[in-house]
C-alpha cells in the first residue's frame, strides 16, 4: 500500500464530513488535502482512543518528532510521506503542524474552559490552523482569503461542540464556557449524568448562534474571484449549516436521537454546493471578458 492508498483509506474509512468536500477537486490539490486530513485524523486518535493521558502525550511527543522528520526530508510514517511532496508544493509550515498537536494536547486530562476566550484558543488550534492550511492547498489570489478561512474553522469547531455535547460529556469534555454555562444556570454535572433542560437548549441555541456569526464573517471575508478555488470549504459550510438547522428544528435532542445526515444528504450537498460555484465561477469569467 502506498503512502497515498493509506491516507485515502483512512479519509474514506472515518465517515467524515470533509471526505465530500474533497471528491470535487482536481487530483492534486485532493490527493493533498487528503494527506492533511489523514494527519489530523491520526494526532486526534491518539487522544481519543487512548485513555492514559501519560501514554497519549508520549504518542504526541512521537508525532512532533515525526513532524521534524519530515522537514528534514525523512519521514517515517506513511501519512508524512504522503505528505512530503505536499508540505513543499504549497509552502505549508511546521509550526502549523506542530499547533495542531497543541490543540490535541489540551483534549487531555480535564477539559474545561473558563471563558470563550480560553475555547477561541482551543478551537484556532484544532480548526483555523487546519482552515489556514487548507486554503494554501486550494489556492487563492486574495491574502483576505486567509481571513475566511481563520473564521470557516472556528465556524467549523463550533459546530462540533453544539453537536457532540452528549458524547464529548462521556469522555469527560465540556467545551462549552464555564461562565455561559453559569449565565444560564447550567450545572457541569448536568452535563456529565446526561440530564437534559430548557436552560441547556437554550445555552446550545446561544452556542449555534455565535456559529452562525462565524460562517457570515467568513463568507463575508473570501473574496469573489477565490470562491471556485475554495469551494471544498463552501462544500462543507453547506454540510455544517444543514446540521446546525437540523439540530435547531429538533431544540437540541442532546441526550436523545443523535442529528446526523446521511452520507447521501453529504454528496447531494456537495454536488448542489460544488454545481452553485461552478455556475457563479462562468459567469464570473465572462463578466471579466466583457
Amino acid at each position: 500500500m502506498t503512502p497515498q492508498q493509506y491516507c485515502q483509506e483512512r479519509a474514506a474509512g472515518s465517515g467524515s464530513s470533509f471526505y465530500y468536500s474533497f471528491l470535487f477537486l482536481p487530483s492534486p490539490r485532493r490527493e493533498a488535502i487528503i494527506a492533511l486530513y489523514a494527519y489530523c485524523r491520526e494526532v486526534d486518535d491518539v487522544v481519543d482512543e487512548c485513555s492514559d493521558p501519560q501514554l497519549a502525550r508520549i504518542k504526541l511527543a512521537w508525532w512532533r518528532e515525526e513532524v521534524a522528520r519530515l522537514f528534514a526530508g525523512e519521514p517515517e510514517h506513511p501519512v508524512t510521506r504522503a505528505l512530503l511532496p505536499v508540505v513543499a508544493q504549497f509552502d505549508l509550515p511546521q509550526e502549523r503542524f506542530q499547533e495542531i498537536i497543541d490543540g490535541m494536547e489540551m483534549d487531555l486530562g480535564r477539559v474545561r474552559y473558563p471563558d470563550f476566550k480560553a475555547l477561541h484558543l482551543y478551537c484556532y488550534r484544532v480548526a483555523s490552523v487546519v482552515g489556514l492550511m487548507a486554503a494554501e492547498i486550494f489556492g487563492y489570489q486574495d491574502r483576505q482569503t486567509l481571513k475566511y478561512a481563520h473564521d470557516l474553522g472556528l465556524a467549523f469547531q463550533l459546530t462540533n461542540i453544539v453537536r457532540d455535547v452528549a458524547e464529548d460529556a462521556e469522555r469527560g469534555r465540556i467545551y462549552l464556557p464555564q461562565d455561559e454555562l453559569a449565565h444560564f444556570g447550567v450545572e457541569e454535572q448536568a452535563l456529565l449524568e446526561r440530564r437534559d433542560s430548557d436552560n441547556l437548549r437554550q445555552l446550545l441555541q446561544f452556542q449555534t448562534e455565535r456559529a452562525r456569526h462565524y460562517y457570515q464573517s467568513a463568507f463575508a471575508k473570501l473574496p469573489e474571484r477565490d470562491r471556485f478555488d475554495q469551494r471544498a470549504g463552501l462544500i462543507m459550510a453547506a454540510v455544517y449549516l444543514t446540521t446546525l438547522d437540523r439540530l435547531e428544528a429538533a431544540h437540541f435532542p442532546t441526550f436523545g436521537r443523535r442529528i446526523r445526515l446521511s452520507p447521501w444528504r453529504k454528496l447531494w450537498l456537495a454536488w448542489r454546493t460544488a454545481r452553485k460555484e461552478a455556475v457563479r465561477h462562468r459567469r464570473l469569467l465572462a463578466q471579466n471578458k466583457s
